[in-house]
């Protein structure tokens, strides 16, 4: 049988709305040592923000910490559901060249899975080195 996603992603998750600002994320991202914060709306998904969104749509676009989260956010997410197999999700990861995905069942955030949670599996460890080698490959 194989694993899914709800054995290994990120439950409950470090998640933020669109009442916080830039630098409410920042501080977030820093004290919890993560890159990705889902923007929820109760627990609905609506978007997250990656530390590279901060950098690339926020500070770089002169945006100050008290932008709204809005601004920066990405809202057109792949998601997958707590049943999709490791495999799928890492398929999905190498093929969309992105490192986490938001875990959603009923609209509702679940969690997130990384690339490294699919790591953390010895069987999982080749389709999770080769997921990364491709979502790596263009980053310059």
């Amino acid at each position: 049988m194989h694993k899914t996603i709800k054995e290994v992603m990120s439950s409950p998750c470090i998640t933020a709305t669109l009442q916080d600002n830039v630098y409410e994320l920042a501080v977030l991202m820093k004290k919890h040592d993560i890159g990705f914060i889902p923007i929820v709306e109760g627990s609905k998904l609506i978007g997250a923000v990656t530390d590279r969104d901060l950098v690339v749509r926020g500070y770089a676009d002169k945006h100050s910490g008290s932008t709204a989260v809005e601004k920066v956010m990405t809202t057109d997410l792949l998601t997958i559901a707590p049943d999709t197999t490791m495999d799928e999700a890492a398929d999905l990861m190498a093929k969309h060249k992105i490192r986490r995905l938001p875990v959603v069942e009923n609209g509702e955030l679940v969690g997130v899975v990384a690339i490294g949670d699919l790591a953390v599996r010895d069987a999982f460890i080749h389709e999770a080195g080769a997921a990364l080698n491709e979502i790596s490959e263009h980053v310059h």
